[in-house]
């Protein structure tokens, strides 16, 4: 296997955006991007780690050995790592070894951008590509109005794992064999729309998928990316509007994850009473720091036009609110108000859903919300969060 190609994807204006966090297709450059440098095929690899003294990409291409590609760190303080391996193809699998400049801690990461990820309970990343023919035009140019607030909506909430098993085999069906057997159930019953529990990847199967590590990426206990949006583009050819759970209110602590990613408190909060949620046992994203609201806005959007999601349901969204949500008198501190929002959490749902609305029309996004606070589904330019529906 060559050696590592000094090569970049990003100008100096995506590092701007990046940095504001106003960068909403971060996937486009960070992650691992097949593609050819001075005439040699291979893959790109960025990835954000601020804290870190040092980065290798790892895998079954260099026999996990992190001397052999060490990337390189961005001059301009982005925190970014980067470079070109000649070589590595289309279904390598990988991981990102950092170590840290704090207390010189030594982990080996999933990449937070991997567009595909080994079946659970492996851990490690693989390089894929988004290519796919898609056949829902139709719904596609119609979606404006089918899709339409004012319009009927009769939801169909399904956990893909759960809701039929092979018949003779005892397994999951594949997202290809659900594209048959759930297609036509909903197509008979009469739901407009499917609202899938969240596909991206996660590692514990008894969350239902709520814990996710693998942002970008459909769980490959089901298929590849392709089988996926096979599965999204059969529901759209018969009519059936597709909306995902998505979930930016916590994830896992899971060693290969996004947690202490470079050894620091990259993507949660710092402060463990706003970065940790004690129900779940699990870690709240930094939702005041630009490069996180920026990963996150840029993971919908990504969602939306990658797989053509018709809606996103937004879980858990009162535990994003609410200071004190699920924590006792002296668990949380006021924000500089003397109240108990999360501002800067309250100010990310407003950017999230004006993001949304800006850039694709005939979509809907859905705050799963039971409390009192006030204009959940009002928009933004009313004061509102600038959801759609809650429920």
């Amino acid at each position: 296997m060559s050696k590592i190609i000094s090569h970049s994807l990003f100008t100096d204006f995506d590092i701007s955006l990046f940095k504001a966090g106003k960068h909403f297709r971060l996937y486009e450059k960070l992650g691992a991007h097949l593609t050819e440098v001075k005439g040699e095929q291979g893959v790109y690899f960025a990835v954000w780690a601020p804290s870190a003294k040092s980065v290798s990409v790892i895998g079954d291409f260099n026999s996990w050995d992190g001397s052999e590609h060490q990337l390189e760190v961005r001059w301009d303080s982005s925190g970014i790592w980067e470079g070109f391996i000649p070589g590595v193809q289309k279904g390598a699998v990988y991981k990102y070894r950092i170590r840290s400049l704090n207390h010189n801690a030594l982990t080996e990461k999933a990449d937070p951008f991997a567009l595909f990820c080994e079946h659970p309970p492996q851990t490690a990343s693989v390089v894929w590509d988004l290519d796919y023919q898609w056949k829902d035009a139709k719904w596609m140019k119609s979606r404006k109005e089918t899709n339409a607030l004012d319009k009927p909506y009769s939801v169909y909430e399904v956990h893909l794992g759960s809701w039929k098993r092979h018949e003779t085999e005892d397994r999951f069906l594949t997202y290809r064999e659900l594209a048959e057997d759930l297609v036509h159930y909903i197509k008979e019953t009469g739901f407009t729309h499917v609202e899938l529990m969240p596909v991206m990847e996660y590692p514990y199967d008894p969350s239902w998928g709520y814990q996710l590590v693998g942002y970008f990426a459909p769980t490959s206990r089901f298929g590849t990316p392709q089988d996926f949006m096979y599965l999204v583009d059969k529901l759209h050819q018969v009519g059936i509007g597709v909306i995902l759970d998505w979930v930016p209110s916590h994830f896992p602590d899971d060693g290969h994850g996004l947690g202490y990613f470079d050894g620091s408190n990259l993507y949660e909060h710092p402060d463990r009473r706003k970065g940790y949620h004690p129900d779940w046992k699990s870690l709240v994203f930094n939702y005041g720091r630009n490069e996180v609201r920026a990963f996150l806005i840029s993971n919908a959007i990504f969602w939306l036009q990658h797989y053509h999601a018709d809606g996103l349901r937004v879980d858990a969204v009162a535990s994003m609110l609410y200071l004190d949500y699920s924590r006792e008198e002296g668990g949380w501190e006021p924000n500089i108000f003397g109240g108990r929002e999360n501002l800067d959490a309250v100010s990310f749902l407003k950017e999230f859903n004006e993001a949304v609305y800006t850039n694709f029309e005939g979509v809907q996004t859905i705050a799963e919300e039971s409390t009192a606070f006030p204009m959940v589904s009002r928009p933004t330019f009313q004061g509102g969060l600038g959801f759609g529906m809650k429920w």
